[in-house]
């Protein structure tokens, strides 16, 4: 059996989720940022390259020494077990850390964090509230510092806000979380994390404390590579619905072949061979969970959907679907400094006209394609 070794993404897939409450949220944070000392940026662990919105990172860019930033990659735990990758989760671990913590990024972390999403995880928030802490300390504030989290919608934002009150202050949650994108849909108040100076168990330096801001999810107004709407699509960032349940079961199954996970699909599923054929996969899948249609025949769409779903909570194999490595977070960063992953739905599909025109005319001069 050879897997697939490239995934060819229709050209009709959407290429935006920016929408109203996106464009009104950055506007408000933009508004806000002067009185913030601490940004919290959640990534998805899974798709820790595709799940980065530079349009986020340029509105509240700032100098280190104005606001500091802390990376949170999340979901840590429904990405690859490192005793069974090879080696590959290590290492791609230890290259974001280098990369957000070299000197010469201009755009340097505090610290950059990785967070699982079960209680079993909830001993990792401490180093997280020790960095909260430090900035805090160092910032030195009477009124104590204020911190936004924010990130792509269903980053785990909320989920991550709550656990560091409870872990904090020992109270309930203060923000509603759900699986679906868009819970979040506008700035919330200030959550207090972290007790001041003034309670009986604060903390010398905190002020009166640590405030969180939590945030709505801001998608990007364009993405450039289909290959990654169909990766955000498929952690759950854009709207279920938006790209077809069908086209992202074929591009799990892709991922699932190439990471070598066909043995455990094949085995839940009654299957005597992996297959690169979605249809007989979804088949399979609709036998054995009893996703039918009339006439006893499985359905694809509520197989495709259960198996997207199950995917998600990590039922289905665990994956790290970008290629994680030092060329490949200088080209994010490069793409960054263009200008291209930041532009308007407009923008783009101006440039991308200008561009097929060039190649076109390259072309009929013989000179193929421009670099």
């Amino acid at each position: 059996f050879q897997p697939r070794q490239s995934y060819e993404v229709s050209a009709s897939i959407p290429r935006s989720y920016f929408l109203g409450h996106h464009h009104a949220a950055l506007s408000r944070m933009r508004q806000g940022i002067a009185n913030i000392g601490l940004i919290i940026e959640c990534r998805d662990f899974r798709v820790p390259l595709t799940s980065w919105n530079p349009l986020l990172e340029q509105s509240l860019a700032s100098s280190p020494a104005e606001r500091a930033r802390i990376i949170v990659y999340t979901k840590r735990d429904l990405g690859p077990d490192p005793a069974a990758a090879h080696g590959r989760t290590q290492q791609a671990v230890r290259h974001l850390r280098d990369f957000h913590l070299a000197p010469g990024n201009p755009n340097r972390a505090a610290d950059v964090l990785f967070l699982g999403t079960g209680p079993d995880h909830s001993r990792a928030l401490q180093p997280l509230l020790q960095a909260i802490k430090a900035v805090a300390r160092q910032r030195d504030s009477l009124t104590g510092m204020r911190a936004l989290v924010v990130g792509m919608p269903n980053a785990g934002k909320s989920t991550l806000l709550n656990r560091l009150r409870g872990r904090g202050m020992g109270l309930p949650k203060a923000a509603r979380t759900g699986s679906e994108p868009g819970v979040t849909r506008r700035l919330g108040t200030p959550v207090r994390i972290v007790l001041g100076e003034g309670h009986a168990d604060g903390e010398p330096g905190m002020g009166e404390g640590v405030f969180v801001v939590d945030t709505p999810g801001v998608f990007m107004p364009y993405v450039s590579d289909p290959e990654a709407m169909m990766k955000l699509a498929l952690v759950g960032s854009v709207r279920d619905g938006l790209v077809s349940r069908v086209a992202m079961a074929d591009y799990l199954l892709y991922h699932l072949n190439r990471a070598g996970l066909a043995p455990e699909y094949m085995a839940r599923f009654n299957m005597g061979r992996p297959t690169n054929d979605v249809h007989e996969f979804l088949w399979a899948v609709g036998k054995r969970t009893g996703k039918l249609a009339k006439g006893g025949e499985p359905s694809l769409e509520a197989a495709a959907d259960w198996a997207v779903q199950q995917w998600r909570k990590g039922e289905l194999g665990r994956l790290l679907m970008d290629e994680v490595t030092p060329e490949r977070l200088a080209r994010a960063m490069e793409a960054v400094r263009d200008g291209n992953e930041t532009l308007s739905m407009n923008q783009a599909v101006k440039k991308e006209k200008v561009a097929r025109k060039a190649r076109r005319a390259a072309k009929r001069l013989g000179l193929g394609a421009p670099e």
